[in-house]
């Protein structure tokens, strides 16, 4: 049984990238982007999806944030680092951290988060949030969609499914690897009397 990628990028892509930028969210921007120009997917309609997922899932974590932020942050060890990074960049830049924390990696879920623990005020993150939103996925997606270009350009036309696996694969190996480091930190840094 032979699987058609096009027909399943077709009728799945733009649900993934809703759920993936809900989520999380470059990697499959910039494949949607990609797939995009292959002619899988509408431009269009992939940066408003993404936008779409991106807004949604930033506000329901800073909502969490504003109602139990502090108990959960307790309970979760592992993010207060990120969150203090996030607490300290609040205190000079509050307007600047609302509208870029999307770029930075490893800040993206801990932001909004954190956000509503700081009480910035509902209105402020929610109109800051939405330009950042719309930035964020105007600017991945033309990334990806560039990606596309430039690789047919260079290898001519017919090898989008090989781009398309090959950045799946790349972005897959590079996932796995961050958590097995991360992992491996956080083990690192165990209290043995607790183990």
């Amino acid at each position: 049984m032979t699987i058609d990628y096009a027909t399943l990028i077709r009728d799945y892509g733009y649900l993934a990238m809703l759920v993936g930028t809900f989520l999380e969210g470059e990697t499959i921007l910039i494949l949607g982007g990609v797939a995009a120009h292959l002619g899988a997917l509408d431009l269009s309609l992939v940066m408003l999806t993404a936008f779409v997922g991106s807004s949604a899932g930033d506000q329901l974590y800073y909502f969490i944030g504003k109602w139990k932020g502090q108990a959960i942050l307790d309970y979760f060890p592992k993010w207060h680092a990120p969150a203090h990074k996030v607490f300290r960049h609040v205190e000079r830049h509050k307007n600047l951290v609302i509208l870029s924390f999307r770029f930075f990696y490893g800040l993206r879920n801990v932001t909004p988060f954190v956000l509503g623990i700081t009480r910035v005020e509902t209105s402020r993150f929610v109109i800051l949030n939405l330009i950042g939103a719309a930035i964020w996925s105007v600017s991945f997606a033309t990334i990806g969609y560039l990606v596309g270009e430039a690789h047919e350009r260079i290898l001519g036309k017919g090898y989008g499914p090989v781009l398309l696996g090959a950045l799946l694969v790349l972005f897959t190996g590079a996932w796995l690897i961050r958590k097995w480091r991360a992992g491996r930190s956080v083990s690192g840094n165990s209290d043995p009397d607790n183990e």
